[in-house]
């Protein structure tokens, strides 16, 4: 579908935020959060949104409802900002609108951050996140979720889980992840010219800010793509087929596949990365209305299966 000069106009608007908004790769870790926070300053949250404070084992985050939403399942949100940035503070609006889409709150956890908090702190919180969720819902009714980073980080969050022996969860989602610190996707080099935001460079380097020198490719905690795929739950990955992140959830899907797993691809042309973050982009709302068509089907399958 080729864009209308309206639609290009916006997802031109969505750029400018995001280039705006972020410093140079060198600049201090305080810029890049001050730049993201002020990012996501822009989009208001709505009046009607119920927003509560919660502490999951240490972990502090925020639970979203949007109007209608059930408390009865949970889709918990890992926010997006290359491990070094982020905050459930900026993911409110996001946070609305996939509670809207999917008919559950939202839980999205402040899990901590590098440099301060080097890998695999991420994951470990990851992990009692999802440990503290299932004393207050079935697995069955949870779905882990993220985007960018937290994209990573809800994968690494099931592959761990599977790990431990955990019960796996309804589904997952993952929107424009980063699968791969070592940034290996091929379309880290074939869009390189047509994702104004991501390079190879950005992903490596912001990537040792969080993991140091250790290699990714022994690590799938950091960088899924690298690690074993079987016995995972139902997935949905999402990503722009314009940006360099693509592959990775291209190939974190057909390894999954692979594996004898479930894993539903979709790719959005022309897409900025994360662009479901943007609430005026006509293709965040359709991408949106996927995620909550799928996991409202996952979530209503567990029903059935649990009365069986």
């Amino acid at each position: 579908m080729t864009p209308t000069d309206d639609q290009k106009a916006l997802l031109d608007r969505a750029v400018q935020l995001f280039v705006e908004a972020t410093p140079p790769v060198t600049a201090p870790i305080a810029d890049w959060r001050a730049g993201f926070e002020g990012l996501a300053a822009n989009f208001p949250v709505p009046d009607d949104a119920v927003i509560e404070a919660v502490e999951a084992d240490g972990v502090p985050g925020l639970l979203v409802l949007a109007p209608g939403s059930s408390r009865d399942a949970v889709v918990i949100h890992f926010h997006s900002g290359g491990y070094v940035q982020g905050s459930s503070t900026a993911y409110r609006e996001f946070a609305y609108r996939l509670s809207a889409a999917t008919g559950v709150g939202v839980l999205v956890p402040d899990y901590r951050l590098a440099p301060e908090h080097a890998y695999p702190a991420a994951v470990d919180d990851g992990l009692t996140v999802y440990r503290w969720a299932l004393g207050r819902w079935d697995a069955s009714r949870i779905v882990i979720s993220g985007d960018s980073a937290g994209g990573g980080l809800a994968m690494a969050t099931l592959l761990a889980a599977r790990d431990q022996s955990l019960p796996q969860v309804a589904a997952g989602v993952a929107i424009s992840p980063l699968l791969d610190l070592a940034g290996e996707g091929e379309s880290a080099l074939t869009n390189a010219e047509t994702d104004p935001l991501i390079d190879r460079n950005m992903i490596v380097e912001m990537g040792k800010v969080y993991i140091g020198d250790i290699d990714p490719h022994e690590h799938p905690y950091c960088s899924p793509v690298w690690g074993t795929q079987e016995n995972l739950p139902p997935l949905f990955l999402l990503a722009s087929a314009s940006e360099t992140l693509r592959d990775d959830a291209v190939r974190f899907a057909l390894a999954t596949r692979d594996a004898g797993g479930r894993a539903e691809l979709s790719l959005a042309p022309g897409m900025v990365h994360i662009w479901t973050f943007f609430p005026f982009l006509e293709q965040a709302a359709r991408s949106l209305a996927e995620i909550g068509d799928f996991v409202r089907a996952a979530l209503t399958q567990e029903d059935g299966r649990q009365d069986t």
